[in-house]
């Protein structure tokens, strides 16, 4: 990369037009030409969890899980993973790619498009393949009859601003990058604990309260699954006492501050990696 950059501007917010959507456009064009092997995977993956969580797992679990049966239960976690999965991959494995082994970047940054549009863009494609993925995991769940609330019609809104915000922090590990090989940290570290522990299979009640703390304080996906789940049957798991207007509008804020700053993070972070 060769675009001169002014050494006075690190501080100030990116500046974006309309050829964000330039690159936007060429990441889904790419997808649609390719939409059996994007599709086919969104599709089955949640089948096979339903069938071996929801069906199999379900069948030994006595009793409701919060007031509805199990499998009910982890469909607004499964999702929520198609949330995550599909945002973060896409921006730290898909993006590598682009950017080093494919030289897409260099390609489109020798156009009018700025190295911080072609960020943007990445990461507005990052969340709308988080929004695809989920939906497809959606129409599933809601096929199997595991929707109880209309307010379910909601949750690609919530896939797509929680697409955003993984799509961030992805761009964020792909910044410190040097080779493909660097993401199974990432993946080990951050992405398989909040599979596991963000209430996406069981209550996180059944975890101790420093545990439960830490999810709600660290793990984007547990807001990402508390918003999900309330849209989809119409009440959470409760936490410390808070009601479930307060808790949903906590999840919103939470993921509307913290995606902020990793959107702007993650733009400076790649100008400061590509442009030498």
């Amino acid at each position: 990369m060769t675009k001169p950059s002014n050494p006075s501007s690190g501080s100030k917010l990116p500046k974006l037009t309309y050829r964000v959507w330039a690159v936007w456009r060429r990441n889904f064009e790419v997808f649609t030409k390719t939409i059996f092997v994007n599709f086919l995977p969104s599709l089955f993956e949640p089948l096979l969890y339903l069938a071996a969580f929801g069906v199999g797992l379900g069948a030994l679990i006595t009793g409701s899980v919060q007031g509805g049966s199990y499998i009910q239960f982890i469909g607004p976690g499964l999702i929520s993973i198609a949330v995550m999965y599909g945002s973060f991959f896409e921006c730290t494995y898909a993006s590598f790619v682009r950017m080093y082994f494919q030289k897409t970047f260099d390609a489109i940054i020798a156009t009018p498009v700025s190295v911080e549009e072609v960020i943007a863009g990445e990461l507005l494609w990052g969340a709308t393949r988080a929004t695809i993925n989920s939906t497809i995991v959606l129409a599933v769940v809601a096929a199997f009859g595991l929707v109880s609330s209309p307010l379910f019609l909601l949750v690609p809104v919530v896939a797509f601003f929680g697409g955003l915000l993984f799509a961030s922090v992805g761009m964020c590990f792909t910044a410190l990058a040097s080779n493909i090989d660097f993401f199974n940290f990432p993946s080990f570290l951050f992405i398989t604990p909040m599979f596991l522990l963000s209430g996406t299979f069981f209550p996180l009640s059944l975890l101790p309260v420093v545990l439960q703390s830490a999810a709600f304080a660290v793990f984007p996906l547990t807001h990402v699954v508390n918003l999900t789940r309330g849209l989809m049957l119409g009440k959470i798991e409760p936490f410390m006492g808070l009601s479930l207007g307060f808790m949903l509008a906590l999840s919103i804020l939470w993921i509307a501050v913290v995606t902020s700053v990793f959107f702007v993070l993650a733009i400076k972070m790649m100008k400061k990696k590509l442009i030498k």
